[in-house]
Parts: C-alpha cells; sequence; structure tokens
C-alpha cells in the first residue's frame, strides 16, 4: 500500500511539475524570446554552426549523457527520470499552448520563468527524480562533489550555453535576461531543496544545563544535548547545551535561556541542514 501512495504521489508531483514548467515556458520565456539553455539550447547552437535540425540533436546529445551518467545515478533514478520526463513534457505540450501569453515587461516576464522553473524542478528533485538532459549531468557533478549545491552547478553550465547561444545570436539584451531567468531559477531550486531543512543552532554556557534542557523541552519540545567544556582563560569546568531547532522555535529558546539563567552565554549559528529524527530524514539527503 505504501509502494502505491508512494507512486501515487510522484504522479501528481510530476503533474503538478508540468504545469509549473507549462507557465513558465509558453506564458513567459518563450514570449519574450528569451535563449534556450540545457541540452535544447546546447542543440539550437548546434542549429546555428551547421544548420542541424534541433529536435534531433536534442535526441543525439541525449544519448551520450544517459550513457555517461546511468552507472552513476542508478537503474532507479533513471527510470524516475524517464517517468517525469514523459508526464512533464506532455503536460508542457498540451497545456502550454493554452496558457495566455505574457508580452509585457520583459524584466518580470525573466522574474516570473525563473521563480515557476525553480518551484518546478525543485519538487521534481526533492521527489529523488529529473527531467533528463542536463538534471543528469548535475545530479552526477553533485554526486562527485557533494559540496556544491545543484542550484550552483545548473546556473554554471546554464550560463556557459546562454553566452555561447547569445553569442551566435548577437542578442545582447536576451543574454542578460536568460542569465536573471537562470539566477532566480537557481536559488529558488536552492532554497525549496536546501532552505527547507535549515534550522539554527543555539548553544548555550551556563551552569544550570539541567533546568536548561528542561526549560527547551517545554518551550519547543525539542531535546538537547549537553557538552563538557573548559574556560579557555579561567580552567573552570562549563557546561554547554546543545540544541538544534527551527528559526521560529530558537526565539522562544533564546528567551528561556536567560530566564532559567542570567549569566548564560547564548550563541545562535546559522545551521544549513539538520538531519535526524524531528528534521529532515536520512534517506532525504541525496540531492
Amino acid at each position: 500500500m505504501k509502494s502505491v501512495r508512494t507512486a501515487a504521489l510522484d504522479v501528481l508531483t510530476d503533474l503538478g511539475s508540468g504545469v509549473l514548467l507549462a507557465v513558465a515556458f509558453y506564458s513567459f520565456a518563450i514570449p519574450a524570446d528569451f535563449p534556450m539553455t540545457g541540452v535544447s539550447g546546447v542543440a539550437l547552437i548546434f542549429y546555428h554552426l551547421a544548420g542541424l535540425p534541433v529536435g534531433i540533436m536534442t535526441i543525439v546529445l541525449n544519448i551520450p549523457i544517459v550513457l555517461c551518467c546511468y552507472r552513476t545515478l542508478g537503474k532507479q533514478f533513471y527510470l524516475n527520470s524517464l517517468k517525469t520526463t514523459i508526464i512533464t513534457s506532455v503536460i508542457m505540450d498540451v497545456l502550454g499552448p493554452r496558457l495566455p501569453a505574457y508580452h509585457g515587461e520583459l524584466l518580470l516576464a525573466a522574474i516570473c520563468a525563473g521563480v515557476f522553473c525553480g518551484i518546478g524542478y525543485a519538487i521534481v528533485f526533492m521527489r529523488n527524480s529529473s527531467t533528463g538532459g542536463f538534471d543528469f549531468i548535475m545530479v552526477t557533478i553533485r554526486h562527485y562533489h557533494p559540496h556544491l549545491s545543484l542550484g550552483r552547478i545548473g546556473f554554471a553550465l546554464d550560463v556557459v550555453v546562454i553566452l555561447i547561444g547569445g553569442f551566435l545570436i548577437g542578442d545582447v539584451d536576451a543574454v542578460i535576461y536568460g542569465i536573471i531567468l537562470n539566477y532566480l531559477y537557481t536559488m529558488i531550486l536552492d532554497q525549496v531543496l536546501y532552505g527547507t531543512s535549515a534550522g539554527k543552532l543555539t548553544l548555550i554556557i551556563t551552569d544550570f544545563p539541567e533546568e536548561m534542557v528542561r526549560a527547551i523541552d517545554e518551550t519547543t519540545g525539542r531535546g538537547a544535548t549537553v557538552l563538557n567544556g573548559s574556560g579557555g582563560y579561567t580552567g573552570e569546568d562549563k557546561s554547554v547545551v546543545m540544541c538544534a531547532s527551527s528559526k521560529k522555535e530558537m526565539y522562544g529558546i533564546r528567551k528561556r535561556a536567560h530566564e532559567v539563567d542570567e549569566k548564560a552565554f547564548v550563541i545562535i549559528v546559522e545551521s544549513n541542514e539538520v538531519i535526524g529524527e524531528g528534521f529532515r530524514l536520512p534517506q532525504d539527503t541525496a540531492l
């Protein structure tokens, strides 16, 4: 039953992503004539250089990408991506031409296209899938260089395609708007993928560790860890209460900390990702 629910959720995710991408491309990007990115953008470059058909070149370019990335990404990711590609492509081709086209300010078109693209692609990646093409390359690079985010990788690849395509077409304005679109897309992508698991890490140096742990639990329901430390100058033993929380919960922890111990030394730092019970699950961290 769980597998059926998972499959149904995957399909609904692909349908939702297809709608968002259809809006991004057909309502904003295509009417504004922004440069294409990804494999289609590379195929367009070959069209300008040698007159090769864009559709055929898109298929030809995808073949080596699939062959090179298949072993790294695995069979399941490939099958998920194949399903997602088919569903999103059908939704885009069926729904896209029926959507109203925006012919207003190019900057607004770039912003809207970038936001819709970012959300659309992010929810696909969150389901351990992709739309093929450059997505395979992005995830493969991420596999070997996990310190890089998918957004940064995608932005670097797309900017190269945009610059080359813009040079061949000779439209500087299109290049600028294309870079703005892709910058917003990658920022939204990273924020949705990684920002949802971000939080705060609070370190409290106190003489009342047990009371502090209870206060945190009563205030937020979060657990805390007590670390043993010593003052670098005085050499006195100190207890450090460490607690990971959401940004909203952090304010309650900070307030309660000084109610328990007026002399408590509180350090609050950003936590890009929190993985574990009550936060993001380990199996959700592949991307």
